[in-house]
Protein backbone atom coordinates (compact mmCIF):
# COMPACT_ATOMS: atom_id res chain seq x y z
CA UNK A 1 0.00 0.00 0.00
CA UNK A 2 1.16 3.65 -0.91
CA UNK A 3 1.49 5.15 2.48
CA UNK A 4 1.68 8.90 1.24
CA UNK A 5 -1.76 8.88 -0.03
CA UNK A 6 -3.17 6.76 2.92
CA UNK A 7 -1.67 9.14 5.11
CA UNK A 8 -2.61 12.26 2.82
CA UNK A 9 -6.36 10.95 2.59
CA UNK A 10 -6.33 10.54 6.02
CA UNK A 11 -5.10 14.02 7.05
CA UNK A 12 -7.75 15.50 4.78
CA UNK A 13 -10.20 14.43 6.88
CA UNK A 14 -8.47 15.14 10.15
CA UNK A 15 -7.72 19.04 8.87
CA UNK A 16 -11.69 19.69 7.89
CA UNK A 17 -13.00 18.38 11.26
CA UNK A 18 -10.09 20.33 13.27
CA UNK A 19 -11.19 23.57 11.47
CA UNK A 20 -15.02 23.08 12.13
CA UNK A 21 -14.46 21.84 15.86
CA UNK A 22 -12.02 24.36 17.05
CA UNK A 23 -14.74 26.84 15.86
CA UNK A 24 -16.76 28.71 18.89
CA UNK A 25 -19.19 26.34 18.62
CA UNK A 26 -16.54 23.27 18.79
CA UNK A 27 -17.87 19.57 18.30
CA UNK A 28 -21.26 20.66 17.92
CA UNK A 29 -20.83 22.29 14.82
CA UNK A 30 -20.19 19.19 13.35
CA UNK A 31 -24.04 18.23 12.06
CA UNK A 32 -24.44 21.20 10.49
CA UNK A 33 -22.17 20.36 7.95
CA UNK A 34 -23.85 17.61 6.78
CA UNK A 35 -26.61 18.06 4.50
CA UNK A 36 -28.06 15.50 2.14
CA UNK A 37 -29.51 17.63 -0.28
CA UNK A 38 -26.34 19.59 -0.55
CA UNK A 39 -24.16 16.20 -1.23
CA UNK A 40 -26.63 15.20 -3.51
CA UNK A 41 -26.36 18.02 -6.07
CA UNK A 42 -22.55 18.60 -5.77
CA UNK A 43 -21.53 15.07 -5.54
CA UNK A 44 -24.43 13.87 -7.90
CA UNK A 45 -24.19 16.71 -10.32
CA UNK A 46 -20.61 16.04 -11.25
CA UNK A 47 -20.49 12.75 -11.58
CA UNK A 48 -23.28 12.66 -14.06
CA UNK A 49 -21.59 15.99 -15.85
CA UNK A 50 -18.55 13.41 -16.10
CA UNK A 51 -20.49 10.29 -16.67
CA UNK A 52 -21.59 12.50 -19.68
CA UNK A 53 -18.20 13.68 -20.79
CA UNK A 54 -17.00 9.91 -21.15
CA UNK A 55 -17.90 6.14 -22.62
CA UNK A 56 -18.98 4.13 -20.29
CA UNK A 57 -16.50 2.25 -19.89
CA UNK A 58 -13.31 4.97 -19.59
CA UNK A 59 -16.04 5.78 -16.52
CA UNK A 60 -15.61 2.59 -15.13
CA UNK A 61 -11.85 2.88 -15.76
CA UNK A 62 -11.70 5.97 -13.99
CA UNK A 63 -13.49 5.25 -10.97
CA UNK A 64 -11.08 2.16 -10.46
CA UNK A 65 -8.14 4.78 -10.93
CA UNK A 66 -8.40 5.70 -7.15
CA UNK A 67 -7.37 1.97 -6.34
CA UNK A 68 -4.21 2.69 -8.38
CA UNK A 69 -2.54 5.53 -6.10
CA UNK A 70 -3.21 3.17 -3.35
CA UNK A 71 -0.80 1.20 -4.74
CA UNK A 72 3.29 1.67 -4.40
CA UNK A 73 4.35 1.05 -7.81
CA UNK A 74 7.26 -1.11 -9.08
CA UNK A 75 9.42 1.38 -10.99
CA UNK A 76 13.06 0.44 -9.76
CA UNK A 77 15.51 1.99 -12.35
CA UNK A 78 18.40 0.16 -10.57
CA UNK A 79 16.51 -3.57 -11.28
CA UNK A 80 15.14 -2.53 -14.64
CA UNK A 81 19.14 -1.11 -15.80
CA UNK A 82 20.48 -4.34 -13.75
CA UNK A 83 18.33 -6.51 -15.99
CA UNK A 84 19.23 -4.81 -18.98
CA UNK A 85 23.16 -4.96 -18.24
CA UNK A 86 23.01 -8.82 -17.71
CA UNK A 87 20.90 -9.52 -20.56
CA UNK A 88 24.02 -7.52 -22.86
CA UNK A 89 26.34 -9.72 -21.19
CA UNK A 90 24.60 -13.25 -22.15
CA UNK A 91 24.02 -11.38 -25.82
CA UNK A 92 27.73 -10.30 -25.53
CA UNK A 93 29.02 -13.89 -24.52
CA UNK A 94 26.33 -16.48 -26.22
CA UNK A 95 24.48 -14.27 -28.72
CA UNK A 96 21.27 -12.68 -29.23
CA UNK A 97 19.46 -16.00 -29.72
CA UNK A 98 20.55 -17.14 -26.44
CA UNK A 99 17.82 -14.33 -24.70
CA UNK A 100 15.08 -15.96 -25.65
CA UNK A 101 15.82 -18.50 -22.70
CA UNK A 102 16.72 -15.68 -20.68
CA UNK A 103 13.31 -13.87 -21.47
CA UNK A 104 11.70 -17.00 -19.55
CA UNK A 105 12.52 -15.49 -16.33
CA UNK A 106 11.41 -11.55 -16.99
CA UNK A 107 8.00 -10.52 -16.13
CA UNK A 108 8.08 -7.29 -17.39
CA UNK A 109 5.69 -7.73 -20.50
CA UNK A 110 7.31 -4.70 -22.69
CA UNK A 111 10.41 -6.35 -21.56
CA UNK A 112 9.68 -9.60 -23.11
CA UNK A 113 8.45 -8.48 -26.39
CA UNK A 114 10.92 -6.62 -26.75
CA UNK A 115 13.49 -9.00 -26.83
CA UNK A 116 11.44 -11.80 -28.57
CA UNK A 117 11.64 -8.84 -31.49
CA UNK A 118 15.09 -8.45 -30.96
CA UNK A 119 15.69 -12.19 -31.38
CA UNK A 120 13.87 -12.91 -34.08
CA UNK A 121 16.06 -10.41 -36.07
CA UNK A 122 13.82 -7.82 -36.49
CA UNK A 123 15.33 -4.51 -37.91
CA UNK A 124 16.12 -2.33 -35.34
CA UNK A 125 13.88 0.45 -36.55
CA UNK A 126 11.12 -1.70 -36.63
CA UNK A 127 11.89 -2.50 -33.04
CA UNK A 128 11.67 0.88 -32.14
CA UNK A 129 8.40 1.75 -34.34
CA UNK A 130 6.74 -1.49 -32.61
CA UNK A 131 7.60 -0.27 -29.01
CA UNK A 132 7.07 3.12 -29.19
CA UNK A 133 3.53 2.55 -30.55
CA UNK A 134 3.12 0.21 -27.40
CA UNK A 135 4.00 2.78 -25.20
CA UNK A 136 2.23 5.53 -27.00
CA UNK A 137 -0.87 2.95 -26.44
CA UNK A 138 -0.14 2.54 -22.87
CA UNK A 139 0.46 6.50 -22.10
CA UNK A 140 -3.14 6.71 -24.07
CA UNK A 141 -5.03 4.17 -21.58
CA UNK A 142 -3.54 6.15 -18.69
CA UNK A 143 -4.12 9.48 -20.13
CA UNK A 144 -7.81 8.39 -20.28
CA UNK A 145 -8.10 7.49 -16.61
CA UNK A 146 -6.52 10.73 -15.55
CA UNK A 147 -8.87 12.79 -18.05
CA UNK A 148 -11.76 11.33 -16.00
CA UNK A 149 -10.45 12.42 -12.51
CA UNK A 150 -9.67 16.25 -14.11
CA UNK A 151 -12.99 16.60 -15.56
CA UNK A 152 -14.42 15.51 -12.18
CA UNK A 153 -11.92 17.95 -10.55
CA UNK A 154 -13.41 20.74 -12.81
CA UNK A 155 -17.06 19.51 -12.61
CA UNK A 156 -17.10 19.56 -8.83
CA UNK A 157 -16.70 23.33 -7.97
CA UNK A 158 -18.55 23.66 -10.71
CA UNK A 159 -22.10 21.81 -9.23
CA UNK A 160 -21.31 23.41 -5.86
CA UNK A 161 -21.73 26.82 -6.92
CA UNK A 162 -24.63 25.24 -8.97
CA UNK A 163 -26.05 24.28 -5.72
CA UNK A 164 -25.03 27.79 -3.65
CA UNK A 165 -27.15 29.29 -6.13
CA UNK A 166 -30.59 27.07 -6.33
CA UNK A 167 -29.95 27.92 -2.24
CA UNK A 168 -29.81 31.42 -2.67
CA UNK A 169 -33.22 31.58 -4.95
CA UNK A 170 -34.96 29.66 -2.65
CA UNK A 171 -33.50 31.75 0.36
CA UNK A 172 -34.45 34.93 -1.27
CA UNK A 173 -38.28 33.59 -2.68
CA UNK A 174 -39.07 34.28 1.23
CA UNK A 175 -37.02 36.70 2.93
CA UNK A 176 -40.58 37.25 5.79
CA UNK A 177 -38.12 35.18 8.41
CA UNK A 178 -35.08 37.50 8.84
CA UNK A 179 -33.84 34.87 11.52
CA UNK A 180 -34.16 32.13 8.98
CA UNK A 181 -31.87 33.97 6.35
CA UNK A 182 -28.51 33.02 8.06
CA UNK A 183 -29.01 29.25 8.38
CA UNK A 184 -30.34 29.11 5.28
CA UNK A 185 -26.77 30.68 3.73
CA UNK A 186 -25.09 28.33 5.43
CA UNK A 187 -27.10 25.48 3.92
CA UNK A 188 -26.51 27.17 0.46
CA UNK A 189 -22.88 27.60 0.83
CA UNK A 190 -22.27 23.79 2.33
CA UNK A 191 -22.43 22.72 -1.66
CA UNK A 192 -19.59 25.29 -2.80
CA UNK A 193 -17.57 23.43 0.05
CA UNK A 194 -18.16 19.94 -0.81
CA UNK A 195 -17.30 20.85 -4.48
CA UNK A 196 -14.37 22.36 -3.33
CA UNK A 197 -13.32 18.89 -1.09
CA UNK A 198 -14.07 16.87 -4.23
CA UNK A 199 -11.74 19.04 -6.12
CA UNK A 200 -8.87 19.84 -3.69
CA UNK A 201 -8.71 16.45 -1.54
CA UNK A 202 -9.88 13.78 -3.74
CA UNK A 203 -9.23 14.47 -7.63
CA UNK A 204 -6.01 17.25 -7.89
CA UNK A 205 -4.38 15.22 -5.61
CA UNK A 206 -5.37 11.63 -7.44
CA UNK A 207 -4.85 12.70 -10.89
CA UNK A 208 -1.52 14.36 -9.90
CA UNK A 209 -0.20 10.94 -8.83
CA UNK A 210 -1.58 9.10 -11.59
CA UNK A 211 0.35 11.42 -13.83
CA UNK A 212 3.35 10.76 -11.79
CA UNK A 213 3.10 7.13 -12.17
CA UNK A 214 2.25 7.14 -15.62
CA UNK A 215 5.56 9.55 -16.50
CA UNK A 216 7.66 6.62 -14.12
CA UNK A 217 6.47 4.38 -16.09
CA UNK A 218 7.25 5.58 -19.08
CA UNK A 219 10.42 6.59 -18.30
CA UNK A 220 11.35 3.04 -17.09
CA UNK A 221 10.15 1.43 -20.18
CA UNK A 222 11.95 4.16 -22.40
CA UNK A 223 15.06 2.65 -20.28
CA UNK A 224 14.02 -0.78 -21.72
CA UNK A 225 13.80 -0.04 -25.01
CA UNK A 226 16.67 2.12 -25.68
CA UNK A 227 18.90 -1.23 -23.67
CA UNK A 228 17.14 -3.82 -25.88
CA UNK A 229 18.11 -1.59 -29.44
CA UNK A 230 21.94 -0.81 -27.93
CA UNK A 231 22.00 -4.88 -27.21
CA UNK A 232 21.10 -5.47 -30.77
CA UNK A 233 23.46 -3.25 -31.81
CA UNK A 234 26.30 -4.90 -30.11
CA UNK A 235 27.00 -2.10 -27.87
CA UNK A 236 29.77 -2.83 -24.61
CA UNK A 237 27.62 -3.92 -21.45
CA UNK A 238 29.70 -0.28 -19.58
CA UNK A 239 28.23 1.79 -22.26
CA UNK A 240 25.04 0.45 -22.04
CA UNK A 241 24.82 1.54 -18.99
CA UNK A 242 26.07 5.05 -18.85
CA UNK A 243 23.27 5.60 -21.57
CA UNK A 244 20.73 3.53 -19.92
CA UNK A 245 21.39 6.11 -16.45
CA UNK A 246 21.50 9.13 -18.52
CA UNK A 247 17.66 8.97 -17.83
CA UNK A 248 17.65 9.14 -14.95
CA UNK A 249 18.03 12.26 -12.59
CA UNK A 250 21.75 12.92 -11.19
CA UNK A 251 20.02 11.72 -7.25
CA UNK A 252 19.02 8.73 -8.60
CA UNK A 253 22.05 7.86 -10.72
CA UNK A 254 24.64 8.83 -7.57
CA UNK A 255 21.92 6.59 -5.17
CA UNK A 256 22.46 3.80 -7.78
CA UNK A 257 26.44 4.38 -7.75
CA UNK A 258 26.13 4.23 -4.25
CA UNK A 259 23.94 0.74 -3.74
CA UNK A 260 25.61 -0.86 -6.69
CA UNK A 261 22.65 -1.60 -8.11
CA UNK A 262 24.09 -1.43 -11.79
CA UNK A 263 26.76 -4.09 -11.38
Amino acid sequence: MDIASIVGFAMGIVMVVLGIVTGEAGPAALPGFIHGISLIITVGGSVTGTLMAHSIQDFIKGVKGIFLIMKVPDYDPGNVIKTIIDLSNIARKEGLLALEEAANGIEDEFLKKGIMLVVDGTDPELVRGILETDLMCIEDRHKQVIAFWDKWGELAPAWGMIGTLIGLVNMLRDLSDAASIGPNMATALLTTLYGSLIANWICSPTSHKLKSNNDNEIRMKEVSLEGLLSIQAGENPRIIEEKLKSFLSPEVRSSLSDSGGEE
